[in-house]
C-alpha cells in the first residue's frame, strides 16, 4: 500500500473546509498519509493537522512531531517520500521519521542571536550580536550549540558522508560552504531556497540555514530495516519503535516481556526441592544453657533432592 509523506508548512493560508477537503483526496489516492508537525501541542499547525484528522476520522492519518529547523523538517520529508517508493508500508515510514531525525545535523549562521530562543545563549554574546559584522555558528540539531564563526571554529559534525543543503538571505554564506563543508567533509553541496518559516524559527532575517543529511536512498533503506519490526495489536500495521503513529497504540515494555519469559523457563528447570523441616522447640538453645553449636546438621534437617525432571 503506498503512502504520501508532506510537510506542512503554509496550511494555514487555506480554509478549513479545503484542507479537509484536500487531505481526503490525498487519502483516496495514496491509502495513507503522513504529516510531520511541529513538537509544540500549542502550535497552530499542529492544532490544525489534529483537527482536519479529527473532522475526517482518519485513522490512516499519522502526524508525526519532529523537533527540527525548517531546512532539516523539509530535508526530511524528501528522505521520506524516497523510501515511500520501496517496499516499505506506511507504519515503518512513520516510524522512520524518527530514525532518520538523528542523521540530520541541522544549524544556522547568523548575524544577531538577541531573539533567538531555540538555543540557550548566553549575555555576553547577546551583547556581541550588537556588534555589526559579528556572525554565529548556531547548532540546532542533533545537540544544541552556539560559538562565533570562524576559519578554526567550526562546530562538530557528523562522523558519517553526507551533502550539505544550503540555504540562505542577506548573509554571505562563504563560511558554510567553506570551512565548514571542508570540516564536515561534505560530499556535494546543495544550494536550495530558504524555508518560509526558517526567519520565524531563529529570529532573523539575515541568516544562512545549512543542514547536513544522508542522499543516498540505499543507506537509508538499510538503516530502516535494520531496525526489529512488530505488528500493531490494534491496526495491524506494521510497525517499528514503541508505538505505531497511525492508531497511537503501545506496543509495551518488550524488555520486561523478555524478562519475565527468562524467569518462567528457569524456574520449570529449577530441581524439585521439600521444604525444610523446622526444628522441634527443644531443640533451641536456651537462654540458661550455653552449648557449643553442633557442626553436622540433622539428618531430618537436611534438604533432600530429588532427581532431577525436565
Amino acid at each position: 500500500m503506498s503512502s504520501v509523506i508532506t510537510v506542512t508548512a503554509d496550511d494555514l493560508a487555506l480554509p478549513l473546509e479545503q484542507h479537509v477537503a484536500r487531505t481526503s483526496a490525498a487519502l483516496d489516492a495514496y491509502g495513507h498519509l503522513i504529516a510531520l508537525a511541529s513538537p509544540d501541542p500549542a502550535d497552530p499547525g499542529r492544532r490544525r493537522l489534529h483537527t482536519v484528522r479529527a473532522a475526517l476520522e482518519a485513522d490512516r492519518m499519522a502526524i508525526v512531531p519532529v523537533d527540527l529547523p525548517p531546512l532539516a523538517a523539509a530535508l526530511l520529508g524528501e528522505q521520506l517520500r524516497q523510501l515511500a517508493g520501496t517496499d516499505l508500508g506506511p507504519g515503518v515510514l512513520a516510524g522512520a521519521a524518527r530514525l532518520l531525525s538523528y542523521y540530520l545535523y541541522s544549524g544556522a549562521l547568523l548575524g544577531s542571536v538577541s531573539k533567538l530562543d531555540r538555543v540557550p545563549v548566553t549575555v555576553g554574546k547577546h551583547f556581541k550580536s550588537l556588534v555589526p559584522g559579528r556572525h554565529f555558528a548556531v547548532m540546532a540539531h542533533p545537540e544544541p550549540g552556539l560559538t562565533e564563526a570562524g576559519p578554526d571554529a567550526v562546530p562538530p559534525g557528523p562522523g558519517f558522508l553526507t551533502q550539505l543543503a544550503v540555504a540562505g538571505h542577506g548573509l554571505d554564506a562563504g563560511w558554510v560552504t567553506g570551512p565548514l563543508a571542508a570540516a564536515w567533509r561534505t560530499q556535494h553541496i546543495r544550494e536550495v531556497p530558504l524555508p518560509e518559516g526558517s526567519a520565524r524559527w531563529w529570529g532573523t532575517g539575515r541568516l544562512v540555514e545549512f543542514t547536513a543529511y544522508i542522499a543516498d536512498i540505499g543507506i537509508l533503506y538499510q538503516l530502516v530495516t535494520s531496525v526489529r519490526r512488530d505488528t500493531c495489536p490494534w491496526c495491524g500495521l506494521e510497525v517499528i519503535g514503541d508505538q505505531c503513529l497511525f492508531c497511537s497504540t503501545r506496543l509495551g515494555d518488550r524488555s520486561s516481556d523478555r524478562s519475565d519469559r527468562t524467569k518462567q523457563v528457569a524456574a520449570q528447570e529449577q530441581p524439585l526441592r521439600r521444604p525444610q523441616q523446622q526444628r522441634p522447640p527443644q531443640y533451641q538453645p536456651q537462654r540458661q544453657r550455653q552449648e557449643p553449636p553442633s557442626r553436622e546438621l540433622p539428618t531430618t534437617d537436611r534438604p533432600q533432592l530429588e532427581p532431577h525432571k525436565r
